[in-house]
C-alpha cells in the first residue's frame, strides 16, 4: 500500500440499508456528470465560432483526406512550425481529436461540442477522484471541490468554444499523469527513509501522460513540477527540509536517493521534451504584435512588472467573481499600469498577501513536521490541502504569466481552466475551516451559501453558453461587455461586413480606430468598404504606414492599382504581399491573373503552381488555376484542378459550375448537368440555375428550362437578364403570348433593352407578323447604341424581315449597312448576292457571293449558289449564240 493510500477516517455515512460505500461514491459521480451535462446542454447546438473557424474549418490538417504526418509538423492552425509566421503552438494530439470528429461526423458542430462536454464531465469526475486520493481525507470536500469546478463560469470558453478542448484535454492528462506518478511511489520502509519507486512502469506512464498533456497544450508540462514538489513535501514521510537540517549532506543524498533518482529522471525528461519542442519551433519564438500583448512592448521595465503583476490579480478576480466575462481582452480592455500610484496596485498587493499567507501556513505545518508532527498528521493534512491547492492554482498558470516568455494575449479565460482546480480546492478547504469555526448553526448558513454559489455559477454558465452559440451572439456580447475594446468592435465589424451590413460595419471599424488608431487591419478593411478608389487607396496606405508588412493591405492596394491599369505598381505590391504572407493564396491568384492579362502566360502558370505548392489545400487557388487552364486551352488539366478544388472543399459550388461549363463546351451534357445539380445541393444560386437553364434550352428540354428559370426569377426578381432568358425559352417552347407579354413588361421597365426588341421581333416573325417584327427592330435601332457589332446585327435582322416582306431594295440597303459596320458578316454578303441574283444583276451577285465565300469557304450553300449562277450564265451565253 502506497503512502498516500493509507486508510483515512471518513465522515461519509453508510447507507441506511447497509449497501457498500462504493454505491454512495458512484452516486456522487453520477451527480457530477449530470450537473455538467445540465449546465452545458444548451451549448451543444452552437456553431463553430471565432478561433474554431481557423483551427478547424480552415485548418487543412483537420480535413478527412489530409496527411497525418502534417499534423506532427504543423502548428495548431495548420502552418509549418518552421515558418516565420507560425504561431508556434504545437498541439498535434488536440488536432488529432478534431480530425477524428471530422472522420466520424464531418464538420457537424454538434459532435464537436458533445465531445467537449464529455471531456469536461471526465475531468470533473477525475478531479474528485484525485482530491479523494491525494488532498482531502473527507470525501465530501472532494465532492464540493468537483461541484464548484463543474459549474464555474470561467470554463465556458474552454468547454463551449471547441478550440478550448486543448485546455480541457490537457487538464485530464495532467490529472492522470499526477495520479500515475503518485501510484509509482511506494510506502516508506522506516521513519527516516524516503519512499522508493515501486512501479517504474507507472513512473514511465506518468512521463508519457505528461508529455501527451504538453502535446495537447503547452501548459500540460507543468504537471512535472507539481509531481516533484508533491513528492518532496507530501509523499516523503518526513519533508525534504527535515533531513537537510538534521543530516550531513552525504547522508542526505544516501537517504533521499529514491526521491533524487525520481526528480533527476523527471528533470532529464523535461529537458529532453523542451529541447525537442524548441527544435520543432526552429529555434525561434512566435512573433506577436503590440495589440496582442501591449505590456510586453512597453519600453519601461516598471510598467511591464506592474502590469504583469496586476494581470495576476485580475485573473484571480475572474476566478473569484466571474461576473464580467468576454471572449477577448485585448486592445484597450485593460490599460497598462504605468506608475506606483495606480490604485490597481492595491489588488496586486492583496493577492501577494493571500499567497504569502498560504505559503506561511504551509511552512508552519512543515515546521511542525520537523518536530515530529508529520504531514500525515492534522497539521500536515491541512498543509497538504493548501499545498495542492496552491500547486494546482499556480503551476498551470506559469506559461501564461509572461514570466519566461511573451504570450499572445492579455487575458484568456480558457487558460484558467486548469488553474481553477486549485481555486476550487482552496474554496472547499475554506468552506471546511469556516464550518469548523462557526459551529452548528453557522454550518447551515455556510452550506446554504455554498448552494447559492453553485446556483449562481450554474446560471452564469448557462447564460454564458448562449454567448458562444453563434458568431453574431459572441461578437455582440463583446460589444456589450467591453465597449472600450477596439478588438471586439473590429471583430463585430468583420461579421457585419460578411453579412452585407456594410454601413454598420463601417461604423464599428471607425470605432475600433478611434479606440486604437494603430489598428492596421481595421484601417485596411475600412478601405475595402469605401466606394471611392481615392479614399480606399488612402486607407490602404495608412495601414501600410502602421504596418509596412501588412500583406492584406499590400494585396488590396495592388488589386486597386491593377484595376486602374497601373500594372507595374500592382505587380510590385502583390509580390510584396506574397513575400510577407507566403501562405496567402489570394495574392498568388491575383498576381497570376495580372500576368495572364499581360499575355505573360508562362509567368502566370509558374505563379499559380508556386501558390499551389505553398498552399496545396486552398480550393480557390485550384479553381482559379482551372479557369486559367481553360483560357489557355488545357481543358483536361483544368478538369483535374476543378475536381481537386471540390475535393478540398465539397461545398465549392463555383468550381462545380466552372466544371459544368467546361464539360458543356465539350458536349458532355450529362456530366455537366450532374455538376450543376450538385452545386444546387450546396446553395440555390442564380449563377448555378442560369447555366443549367441554358443547358436545358440548348438541348431542347424546354419545360425543364422553364422550371429552372422560374426558380431563378424568384431568387432575383429584379434581374432583367434572367427574365429575358425566361422569355426566350417561352418563345421557343411556343408560349408566344406569354413570351410577348413578359418581354413587353421588361421593356416597360428598361426601354433600352436591345435584346428585348430582338426577342420581340423574333416572336412576331414566328407568328408571320413581319411588319410588327420590323417595327420592333426599328425601335431597337432608335436606341443609343455604342456597340457597332450589335447595330450591325440589328441591320442584318431588319434586312431579313424586309426580305420576308419582299422589299428587296430596302433589304439590300439594310444588309449593306450591316456589312459596312461589320464587314465579316458572310451571311449578309450572301443575302446581298441573293437579292442581286433575283434581280438579274449576275455580276454583282457573283461579287457578293465570292466575298461571302472568302469569309466562309466551307459554306455548301454559297458554293451551290455560285454553281447555279455559273449554269445560268452558261445558258444565257448559249442563248445569245
Amino acid at each position: 500500500m502506497t503512502a498516500h493510500m493509507v486508510k483515512k477516517q471518513s465522515h461519509q455515512p453508510l447507507h441506511v440499508n447497509g449497501r457498500p460505500r462504493a454505491m454512495y461514491r458512484a452516486g456522487r459521480y453520477v451527480v457530477l456528470a449530470s450537473l455538467c451535462a445540465l449546465c452545458y446542454s444548451n451549448s451543444v447546438h452552437g456553431e463553430l465560432v471565432h478561433d474554431d473557424v481557423w483551427a478547424i474549418v480552415n485548418n487543412p490538417d483537420v480535413r478527412a483526406d489530409s496527411s497525418l504526418r502534417k499534423i506532427f509538423s504543423d502548428d495548431f492552425w495548420g502552418k509549418p512550425m518552421s515558418d516565420n509566421t507560425s504561431h508556434k503552438s504545437y498541439r498535434p494530439l488536440c488536432i488529432l481529436t478534431f480530425k477524428l470528429n471530422v472522420l466520424l461526423h464531418g464538420m457537424n458542430p454538434f459532435y464537436f461540442h458533445v465531445t467537449n462536454l464529455l471531456l469536461h464531465c471526465a475531468v470533473t469526475c477525475l478531479l474528485m477522484y484525485t482530491c479523494e486520493c491525494c488532498v482531502f481525507e473527507d470525501g465530501l470536500l472532494a465532492f464540493v471541490t468537483a461541484l464548484i469546478f463543474a459549474v464555474h463560469p470561467i470554463h465556458t470558453e474552454a468547454v463551449t468554444g471547441v478550440v478550448g478542448r486543448a485546455d480541457v484535454l490537457a487538464c485530464m492528462l495532467f490529472l492522470l499523469a499526477f495520479l500515475s506518478y503518485i501510484r509509482s511511489v511506494g510506502v516508506c520502509l522506516s521513519e527516516d527513509d524516503f519512499p522508493p519507486t515501486v512501479s517504474v512502469g507507472c513512473l514511465l506512464i506518468s512521463v508519457l501522460l505528461g508529455t501527451c498533456a504538453m502535446l495537447v497544450k503547452e501548459t500540460g508540462i507543468t504537471v512535472f513540477g507539481v509531481c516533484i514538489i508533491y513528492d518532496a513535501l507530501v509523499l516523503c514521510r518526513k519533508p525534504l527540509a527535515y533531513h537537510m537540517l538534521g543530516s550531513r549532506f552525504s547522508d542526505f543524498l544516501h537517504i533521499s536517493s529514491p526521491f533524487t533518482k525520481r526528480a533527476c529522471f523527471i528533470s532529464v525528461c523535461v529537458l529532453i521534451i523542451l529541447s525537442v519542442r524548441l527544435w520543432l519551433m526552429g529555434g525561434s519564438m512566435p512573433l506577436f504584435s503590440e495589440q496582442d500583448n501591449p505590456a510586453s512592448f512597453s519600453p519601461y521595465l516598471l510598467t511591464r512588472i506592474l502590469t504583469y503583476s496586476y494581470l495576476l490579480s485580475f485573473n484571480a478576480w475572474l476566478l473569484l467573481v466571474p461576473v464580467v466575462l468576454c471572449y477577448d481582452w485585448q486592445v484597450g480592455s485593460i490599460p497598462l499600469v504605468e506608475s506606483l500610484g495606480d490604485l490597481r496596485n492595491g489588488a496586486t498587493v492583496l493577492l501577494a498577501l493571500v499567497i504569502i499567507t498560504l505559503c506561511i501556513r504551509c511552512l508552519f505545518s512543515l515546521k511542525c513536521a520537523m518536530f515530529g508532527a508529520l504531514l500525515q498528521g492534522p497539521n500536515g493534512q491541512e498543509s497538504r490541502e493548501i499545498l495542492v491547492g496552491v500547486l494546482f492554482l499556480v503551476f498551470p498558470f506559469i506559461p501564461a504569466s509572461n514570466l519566461f516568455f511573451r504570450v499572445g494575449f492579455v487575458v484568456a479565460e480558457r487558460v484558467l481552466y486548469m488553474p481553477s482546480m486549485g481555486y476550487c480546492i482552496l474554496v472547499a478547504l475554506g468552506v471546511s475551516r469556516l464550518c469548523t469555526v462557526v459551529g452548528r448553526y453557522g454550518t447551515t448558513v455556510v452550506s446554504v451559501s455554498v448552494v447559492l454559489l453553485l446556483l449562481s455559477f450554474s446560471w452564469k454558465t448557462v447564460h454564458q453558453n448562449q454567448v458562444w452559440l453563434s458568431r453574431e451572439a459572441l461578437f455582440r456580447s463583446g460589444i456589450r461587455t467591453l465597449p472600450h475594446n477596439a478588438k471586439v468592435h473590429y471583430n463585430y465589424a468583420n461579421f457585419l461586413k460578411d453579412s452585407g451590413q456594410l454601413q454598420e460595419a463601417i461604423q464599428h471599424y471607425s470605432t475600433a480606430l478611434r479606440l486604437y488608431p494603430q489598428h492596421a487591419s481595421a484601417m485596411n478593411n475600412l478601405g475595402t468598404l469605401t466606394q471611392s478608389p481615392e479614399e480606399a487607396e488612402s486607407y490602404y496606405r495608412k495601414a501600410l504606414v502602421i504596418n509596412p508588412q501588412h500583406n492584406r493591405a499590400l494585396f488590396n492596394l495592388g488589386n486597386l492599382f491593377k484595376s486602374q491599369g497601373k500594372e507595374k505598381e500592382a505587380e510590385s505590391l502583390l509580390r510584396n504581399s506574397i513575400h510577407f504572407g507566403p501562405y496567402f493564396a489570394d495574392a498568388y491568384s491575383s498576381l497570376a491573373s495580372l500576368y495572364a492579362e499581360q499575355k505573360r502566360f508562362a509567368e502566370a502558370k509558374e505563379m499559380y503552381l508556386k501558390g499551389i505548392e505553398r498552399c496545396p489545400e486552398n480550393s480557390d487557388l485550384h479553381n482559379n488555376y482551372g479557369v486559367f487552364l481553360v483560357d489557355t486551352g488545357e481543358d483536361e488539366m483544368a478538369v483535374d484542378h476543378y475536381q481537386q478544388a471540390i475535393r478540398l472543399k465539397p461545398t465549392h459550388y463555383i468550381a462545380m459550375v466552372n466544371l459544368g461549363r467546361l464539360l458543356r463546351l465539350n458536349n458532355k451534357n450529362q456530366d455537366a448537368e450532374f455538376w450543376y445539380k450538385r452545386a444546387l445541393q450546396v446553395t440555390k444560386n442564380v449563377d448555378i440555375l442560369t447555366p443549367l437553364g441554358a443547358l436545358y434550352y440548348n438541348t431542347g428540354r424546354y419545360e425543364e428550362a422553364l422550371q429552372v428559370y422560374r426558380e431563378a426569377t424568384t431568387l432575383q426578381p429584379d434581374n432583367t437578364d434572367i427574365w429575358l432568358a425566361f422569355a426566350q425559352v417561352l418563345a421557343v417552347a411556343d408560349h408566344t403570348n406569354e413570351a410577348e407579354k413578359l418581354t413587353l413588361e421588361i421593356i416597360s421597365k428598361e426601354i433600352s433593352c436591345i435584346e428585348c426588341y430582338r426577342l420581340l421581333s423574333a416572336i412576331y416573325s414566328k407568328r408571320g407578323n413581319y411588319t410588327e417584327a420590323l417595327g420592333a427592330l426599328d425601335r431597337a435601332l432608335q436606341q443609343n447604341l455604342g456597340d457597332l457589332t450589335v447595330r450591325a446585327e440589328l441591320y442584318f435582322s431588319k434586312g431579313n424581315q424586309l426580305r420576308e416582306l419582299n422589299l428587296l431594295d430596302q433589304a439590300f440597303k439594310s444588309y449593306k449597312l450591316a456589312v459596312e459596320l461589320k464587314p465579316d458578316q458572310s451571311q449578309a454578303w450572301m443575302n446581298m448576292g441573293g437579292i442581286q441574283h433575283i434581280k438579274g444583276d449576275y455580276a454583282a451577285a457573283r461579287m457578293y457571293y465570292q466575298r461571302a465565300l472568302l469569309l466562309n469557304p466551307s459554306s455548301k450553300l454559297l458554293k451551290e449558289n455560285l454553281a447555279k449562277l455559273d449554269r445560268l450564265e452558261r445558258r444565257l451565253s448559249a442563248g445569245e449564240k
